[in-house]
């Protein structure tokens, strides 16, 4: 959902780092995950690594947003998939991450999501996805030559992308008019010590135990008024 931009952007940038320039890296100089080839083709034609470090937040915010999250239909994927996929496309490119989530949905795989990814992608529960994503993209990731540098990285990235798009999608709120969650079951043991399931009790509504309290207040009071005139009933009678 287009509401998850920032932060799947934030969890992305937080991956990607600053500024790297490592030769074993096949993107060449990067700042804050956006390559020299890509700022020079989305920014400035002949930028150098110079103006690639100096690149601002704004421009960072719309090449993540045109050329990744825009191209694997961000907007429009249930939440945690939105982000899963995004940073998919971020590292490996948003054609190969596209085919990696017709493959999770069982759609047809041409790398580009139309309406029959999507309406795949909103009819499977997003934890599944999720998971047959990351388990798809560590496997590809493990096939690289560059797993042996790169690898340690590649799988705590993966890890975290995982942990992070699952409470994305346990955060969703709940429908208008949803019916509530089911009372959790209370296990009690029988008098042949197999253990018997019983519903627990509803949870009280608000402010109920406070006229609880107060109830068990009135009996008290009312017992210890008719315990009183009875004692005085019988001393009464003695004299």
């Amino acid at each position: 959902m287009d509401r998850n931009f920032a932060r799947a952007l934030a969890l992305v940038l937080k991956s990607e780092g600053g500024w790297s320039d490592n030769p074993a890296d096949p993107g060449g100089a990067t700042m804050k995950g956006v390559t020299l080839a890509n700022f020079r083709r989305y920014v400035k034609a002949d930028a150098t690594k110079a103006d690639l470090r100096g690149i601002s937040d704004a421009q960072v915010a719309a090449i993540y947003r045109r050329f990744y999250w825009d191209a694997v239909l961000g907007t429009e994927l249930p939440d945690g998939v939105d982000y899963a996929i995004f940073d998919f496309a971020v590292n490996s490119g948003p054609g190969r991450a596209a085919k990696y989530l017709q493959a999770a949905v069982g759609v047809a795989q041409d790398g580009r999501i139309g309406p029959a990814t999507l309406a795949a992608a909103k009819a499977k529960p997003a934890g599944v996805i999720i998971d047959a994503l990351c388990d798809a993209r560590l496997t590809f990731l493990q096939r690289l030559p560059t797993w042996k540098t790169f690898g340690r990285g590649w799988s705590d990235r993966v890890r975290s992308v995982r942990v992070q798009a699952l409470l994305m999608s346990a955060q969703r709120p709940a429908a208008p008019g949803a019916a509530p969650a089911p009372q959790p079951a209370r296990v009690e043991t029988s008098t042949g010590g197999a253990p018997t399931v019983q519903p627990m009790p509803p949870a009280p509504p608000p402010g109920g135990k406070t006229a609880a309290v107060a109830g068990i207040l009135v009996l008290i009071a009312g017992a210890l008024v008719a315990f009183c005139h009875h004692v005085t009933g019988f001393f009464g009678s003695l004299f």
